[in-house]
């Protein structure tokens, strides 16, 4: 039951995180807390465990793992004990990150991403490879009509230029080596129809998109409670601050307005209207991999009556993403093992917007994932 984690920005915080936490698990020096699999009501119904988790990936930076780690124990992130007592497995895993390659085609670069994902497998002897990106977040891309359909978008990656966006091209890649996909950034991935066509052709697995970490995993569960309440909710505004490397990628624009309208949705769906408001990401570089949301929420209740109220999250990123990236991959390849094809709907517990019309509250998320879980083979 040996399965490849292969992380796209394998050198960033969330992705060391994970595999720092993956190994300390099972060398039995932690417990596997905020890992959903793990939970007294899911525990040992998934194969691969946490164990048989192998570790690799692409990173477009050098800085080696055991350097990473050390930053985030300096950090806080994650305890220094832990980073020392892995240390020598995480210098194994270092052998297995490879630069991201880039070639004169998107064609060529996708068929290099595929040489190094069949050299991992076969060198580990794993029995599936399931690719997760976790590296930063992109612009949303302009619409191109090589994304009409499978064909045209082939014929289109022959030729010099960018058809598509890095994360799309990192799931044609996987798909195409006969890896399943996910997407834990709000960038385009697999959303693609002609993506989506490969990876039923290949008989492939894929779910997304955008991790539900911090203030969304919040609304999911407050706006179902208005809605269920018959409150009508006039405002819901929240300002973000964070810092870290994915804070500074988010103050760029394009990234900021993806991201942005990623935590937005799940009011509309939910609420079956869109209040005023707008959430607001600023960074804060003092904050590190830290975050905190303040938001605000106005409503309406009996005769007009106006009320409000107020929350504030604190946490750590990488430490709420982690364990839900290694939860995606061991469900994922589950899912691969049990034959599901094309997109994962039923893994949208773990996004802010997720695949497939799916309802957003965090309760239904839950009740969807169980029986999805139903469905799957063991791999007892």
């Amino acid at each position: 039951m040996r399965t490849g984690a292969w992380l796209i920005g394998a050198r960033g915080s969330v992705a060391v995180t994970s595999m720092i936490g993956a190994l300390a698990v099972r060398a039995g020096l932690t417990g596997p807390t905020g890992c959903v699999l793990e939970s007294p009501a899911l525990r040992d119904r998934i194969r691969p465990g946490i164990g048989d988790l192998v570790f690799g990936g692409h990173d477009i930076t050098s800085v080696p793992l055991d350097k990473k780690a050390a930053e985030l124990a300096a950090a806080g992130v994650v305890p220094a004990a832990l980073v020392t007592a892995v240390q020598e497995e995480l210098s194994v895993v270092e052998q297995q990150v490879r630069p991201l390659p880039s070639a004169a085609t998107q064609a060529d670069t996708a068929a290099a991403i595929g040489a190094d994902l069949d050299r991992f497998r076969r060198r580990h002897d794993l029995d599936r490879v399931v690719v997760v990106n976790v590296s930063t977040t992109e612009p949303a891309p302009p619409p191109h009509p090589a994304h009409a359909g499978l064909p045209e978008l082939r014929a289109a990656l022959g030729q010099p230029g960018a058809v598509l966006p890095p994360s799309a091209l990192a799931a044609y890649a996987a798909f195409h080596a006969g890896c399943p996909y996910v997407d834990f950034t709000p960038s385009t991935g697999a959303r693609l129809p002609a993506l989506d066509a490969l990876a039923r052709e290949r008989g492939l697995p894929y779910g997304g998109h955008d991790g539900k970490t911090g203030e969304t995993l919040v609304k999911s569960v407050l706006a179902p409670m208005f809605a269920q309440r018959n409150l009508k909710v006039r405002t819901w505004s929240g300002v973000n601050l964070l810092g870290g490397g994915d804070g500074a990628n988010l103050a760029r624009p394009g990234a900021n307005a993806a991201k942005a309208a990623s935590k937005q949705r799940v009011l509309a769906e939910t609420l079956g209207y869109a209040p005023q408001g707008e959430t607001r990401i600023d960074y804060l570089e003092d904050l590190g991999d830290f975050k905190t949301a303040w938001d605000l929420v106005t409503f309406e209740g009996f005769l007009g009556t106006a009320m409000r109220m107020e929350f504030t999250w604190h946490g750590c990123d990488s430490a709420l993403a982690a364990p839900l990236i290694l939860d995606l991959t061991r469900l994922t390849a589950a899912a691969h093992r049990s034959g599901r094809t094309g997109a994962l709907p039923e893994l949208a517990f773990f996004f802010k917007d997720p695949l497939g019309d799916v309802p957003h509250g965090l309760a239904e998320q839950w009740q969807a994932l169980c029986a999805f879980i139903d469905t799957l083979d063991s791999g007892r």
